[in-house]
């Protein structure tokens, strides 16, 4: 009996010792608190982890991207001398995604010359982005959408952008073997009977093509197309040559290129002759780009290499043309892997005057037995099929994928400006695509034997006839591998090529003069 305490006496002493003193109590609190604060930023920064990071360089502007799978914030500031953009990013942990930035720079980046990060304080992550240039940023975030999760997005603009109708004259004078034009068959051009549009803001004797030669050349050759140039003036030296005047019964005479001055192209020019260049300009619009991959095949081939392939391949073949005598010269909305907004396509050919405006692209579909090529026109009264419909909503998309800055203001008045399609300009648009379709037609297993209409933003500029084609279905596997190959994509640009030149054959250009 005496036993049953002693057996107890263990048990009592061993609970004793496992109740925590006071002293222990608050010491286990303040180990609690800290594990709990260290949890909570734990949980912060999982909360706000990063994706991806990504840099899109080129000459419009430079972009990088930053993914997390929740929304970021973040304030920014531009300083000079040197040139550079600090970027705070509040509620973020300095992460190895986030140190990827440095090595993603690219030595040809036209804005970026390098990024430094830091954590700036427990919650902010500290971003330098010093640049090349002085620069205009635009930082807005994006929605998940498609793919992607939450995006926090730099655009980096430069302060004085390229002018596209410089970038195109300079273009032309570093080409050796652009083609030059020959003044006789630029006299006896007409205007054109079923074109018979007028680009943005010109007339026939407002050319800003013209004068921006006549500035980088130091003198110019005015010849308004649809009258016989006169006899050639004497020698004088060159100037700056004044604003082209407007077509009358008199011709004018032309201004002569200096005795021994180079011509546009680097040939010589004699005394007493003069060359002119009637610039009959096609915009190629590559579709998609950057952020937007566009439809991706079953094997991974992405859109938006494949249609930057065929682009450069007609525009090799634009720019060995010429037109009646006239040179041709090709203008493209991109010519590397960057976004461009569906408006600035649009304008950016707009502001070149150009004469045509053609949008490659590849189609998708659910199912992947689909094929065949197709050539699209806009329509002002709804879609000519439900599958043309479903595919313009599918191409209209590509602003949100691509993404775009909604609060940017020349975006609205674009906006307002391009949604003004005439019926002159569908009509015109028909017969090019009616041209294009048939030679593709030629080569090619179409998946409608019409130009089909709907309504793609792309298409939506009221004074340039324009076409959307679209190669092949990248989703049906075996059409996927034709896309890939350079025979198939030489005959696309062959039977693009040779539409554009029934269709001005049928339709010549605008007695504009773009002279040299």
């Amino acid at each position: 009996m005496s036993s049953r305490p002693q057996d107890h006496a263990p048990a009592a002493r061993l609970q004793a010792a496992d109740q925590p003193t006071s002293t222990q109590r608050r010491r286990l609190l303040q180990q609690g608190g800290s594990l709990v604060l260290l949890l909570g930023a734990g949980q912060l920064a999982w909360g706000a982890s990063i994706v991806a990071v990504r840099i899109w360089p080129a000459e419009d502007y430079t972009r990088v991207t930053i993914e997390s799978d929740t929304k970021l914030q973040a304030s920014h500031q531009v300083i000079e001398s040197p040139n550079r953009l600090a970027v705070d990013i509040h509620g973020l942990q300095l992460s190895p995604e986030l140190r990827e930035l440095v090595g993603k720079v690219q030595a040809d980046d036209p804005n970026i010359s390098g990024i430094r990060v830091g954590q700036n304080a427990p919650e902010v992550v500290r971003m330098v982005i010093d640049l090349k240039q002085s620069i205009k940023p635009q930082v807005f975030t994006l929605q998940p959408v498609a793919a992607y999760k939450h995006r926090l997005v730099f655009d980096l603009y430069p302060s004085r952008p390229a002018d596209p109708l410089e970038q195109l004259i300079a273009d032309r004078m570093r080409d050796p073997l652009a083609p030059s034009a020959n003044v006789t068959e630029t006299a006896n051009l007409r205007p054109g009977t079923g074109a018979g549009l007028q680009a943005p803001g010109a007339s026939a004797g407002e050319d800003p093509l013209g004068e921006l030669i006549a500035k980088q050349t130091g003198s110019a050759a005015v010849v308004v197309a649809g009258t016989a140039p006169s006899p050639a003036p004497r020698p004088r030296p060159p100037a700056p040559a004044p604003r082209p005047p407007a077509p009358s019964k008199r011709p004018p005479s032309p201004i002569e290129l200096a005795a021994g001055e180079s011509s546009a192209t680097g040939l010589q020019s004699s005394r007493g002759k003069s060359r002119t260049d009637r610039l009959i300009i096609v915009a190629i619009d590559p579709g998609h780009g950057g952020e937007d991959p566009g439809a991706i095949g079953p094997n991974g081939t992405r859109e938006k290499d494949i249609v930057l392939q065929i682009a450069h391949r007609l525009r090799q073949r634009i720019n060995a043309a010429t037109i009646n005598g006239n040179p041709m010269r090709a203008f493209m909305t991109r010519d590397a892997d960057f976004f461009v907004p569906l408006n600035t396509r649009v304008s950016k050919a707009r502001s070149v005057q150009a004469d045509l405006f053609i949008s490659i692209h590849a189609d998708a579909f659910t199912n992947p037995q689909a094929n065949g090529a197709s050539v699209f026109a806009l329509s002002q009264r709804g879609a000519t099929s439900s599958a043309a419909r479903w595919l313009a909503n599918k191409e209209n998309e590509a602003d949100l994928i691509g993404g775009v800055n909604v609060n940017s203001q020349d975006r609205h008045v674009q906006s307002a400006l391009l949604d003004m399609s005439t019926t002159a300009q569908i009509r015109d648009s028909l017969q090019l695509g009616s041209h294009v379709l048939n030679e593709i037609g030629g080569f090619a297993r179409l998946h409608k034997p019409r130009v089909e209409q709907a309504g793609f933003a792309v298409l939506k500029s009221p004074d340039i006839p324009s076409i959307l084609v679209e190669t092949a279905f990248i989703s049906n596997p075996g059409e996927e591998a034709k896309l890939r190959t350079a025979a198939y994509q030489d005959q696309i640009a062959d039977g693009i090529m040779k539409g554009l030149r029934t269709y001005f054959a049928k339709n010549p250009p605008l007695a504009r003069s773009r002279s040299v």
